[in-house]
């Protein structure tokens, strides 16, 4: 226990460092906001390595359940150090609000309950945006790039933060090695989206925002109409290419870019399997918005399903219209793409393409097996059999992912908010996607919802963003056992 609180003394420490960034911000347009980031950093730097300097005699490799251990401290405690200067310059901002917005940023949901943003301080929206920048690759695997005594142990970290079922292909010998390739592209890919945002028509403010938000899957504006202040075409489609981007992983990105191939997304059928899906989703949707005559055009109609179905669907979030306008099949579509559009080894949320696709295989499988009671039918993935511990750890994760869904709709419905706001917020939070349905719906803010009812949503975010088990697996009597 007390080898994990020094290494969360560490990455605390370190998280405290990424306050430089509104730092500067607040520096170089004058918005007063300096001494609140210099203030929050510094507490939370000093406090991460007041920690660590408690237990250095304690330090040791991590062993493999330390890593569920550490991954669910580090994120509650930089939520709570996230919300320090929200709680410093929004005083009227109620702690709840505060740790739901920071909970929000750095799992990627991109839901908030603040408004006003168009007024708030230039340094304020950067740091809201770049808490989902760096919550889309996540803080530990920073650390791992820069905390190397984390030594072999520092696998069991990567396995418990990064999303998706399968999490033990590494990219170079060492997982050092591994989360340096990661943040290198990520940061190369996030400068290019930033000045391809400058180009498509946003200012330097703008751009960097959108491009933390984008790149991190996140939904986060420093508009209240979030994409729609723009009314931009170029804007859009611009922001459509970098989530497609975010969306299919860096760690693709970084075996595409050393070997100058295309071929590593061409033989992934997951990529291939979203793809389609959003593809056909487009087409489907702006047919409907055609046929329902809700634009003046197909164009029209077409644009804006690109936009609204790749964001949702890739649980980006980001909105540029008030899809719950739109016929009562496209919204609770979106919905259910945020569930099981998103592929392994993104920031994505939801279910995962890689489950959908093992559940559909298997489903016929069964159905074979029913047919030719003797035949021996192996489910395959891309031409390579799938183990079936995997396949018996996918199965568990969909009875826990539906039964958490179900379960924390039914708290809501008994807090008094009406069902589709229930189903809407829960599954939204919990597939870190941003907007929901009814009172949290495009266009609203979770403003609506009580205090009790935000913080049910906030755990949404964390059992999301963590993939359930790494949170629930702390819960039980054998994790604590020797």
């Amino acid at each position: 226990m007390l080898g994990v609180i020094h290494v969360l003394g560490l990455i605390l420490a370190a998280f405290g460092a990424t306050f430089a960034l509104p730092l500067v911000t607040s520096i170089i347009n004058e918005d007063g906001t300096a001494l609140a980031f210099l203030l929050s950093g510094a507490a939370t730097s000093g406090l991460g390595l007041l920690i660590a300097a408690a237990s250095r005699h304690h330090a040791r490799e991590l062993r493999p359940r330390d890593g569920f251990l550490l991954v669910t401290l580090v994120w509650v405690l930089m939520s709570l150090s996230a919300s320090l200067p929200l709680l410093l310059l929004l005083p009227k901002l109620p702690f709840t609000s505060a740790y739901f917005e920071a909970m929000s940023g750095l799992t990627t949901t991109g839901v908030t309950r603040l408004s006003g943003l168009d007024t708030l301080a230039p340094a304020i929206n950067v740091w809201r945006c770049c808490l989902q920048w760096l919550g889309g690759l996540g803080m530990i695997v920073l650390a791992l790039a820069v905390l190397p005594l984390l030594g072999v142990g520092g696998m069991q970290l990567y396995k418990a933060e990064t999303p998706g079922p399968v999490k033990d292909a590494k990219m170079t010998p060492r997982i050092t090695g591994t989360a340096k390739s990661l943040w290198l592209t990520y940061v190369v890919v996030t400068a290019a989206g930033m000045v391809a945002l400058k180009l498509a028509g946003m200012d330097w403010l703008d751009a960097v925002c959108h491009g933390f938000t984008a790149i991190g899957l996140g939904a986060f504006s420093n508009h209240d109409a979030n994409i729609a202040y723009f009314a931009s075409p170029q804007i859009e489609l611009t922001l459509t290419i970098l989530t497609l981007i975010a969306a299919l992983g860096f760690a693709r990105h970084f075996v595409a870019l050393r070997h100058l191939s295309l071929e590593v997304y061409a033989r992934d059928p997951e990529v291939r399997a979203m793809l389609v899906l959003l593809a056909g989703s487009v087409i489907g949707i702006a047919m409907l918005l055609d046929f329902n005559h809700v634009y003046p055009s197909f164009a029209i109609d077409l644009e804006h399903a690109l936009f609204n179905v790749v964001s949702t669907g890739t649980t980006s979030g980001m909105v540029s219209q008030d899809y719950t306008r739109w016929p009562a099949f496209a919204p609770w579509w979106l919905l259910f793409l945020s569930c099981v559009t998103s592929i392994t080894g993104s920031a994505g949320g939801g279910i995962k393409m890689f489950r959908t696709l093992l559940l559909a295989r298997q489903a016929g499988r069964e159905v074979k097996v029913l047919v030719h009671p003797s035949a021996v039918a192996p489910v395959r993935i891309g031409g390579r059999p799938v183990p079936e511990r995997i396949g018996l750890s996918v199965l568990a994760f969909i009875f826990l992912y539906f039964m958490t869904a179900a379960l924390l709709t039914f708290v809501l419905l008994l807090s008094g908010l009406d069902f589709q706001s229930s189903l809407g917020a829960i599954i939204s939070t919990l597939n870190n996607t941003g907007s929901g349905l009814g009172v949290v719906g495009p266009g609203h803010t979770y403003q609506a919802l009580t205090q009790f009812q935000a913080w049910i949503c906030t755990l949404a975010m964390l059992l999301g963003r963590l993939e359930i088990f790494s949170v629930l697996v702390l819960f039980t009597p054998m994790f604590w056992r020797k």
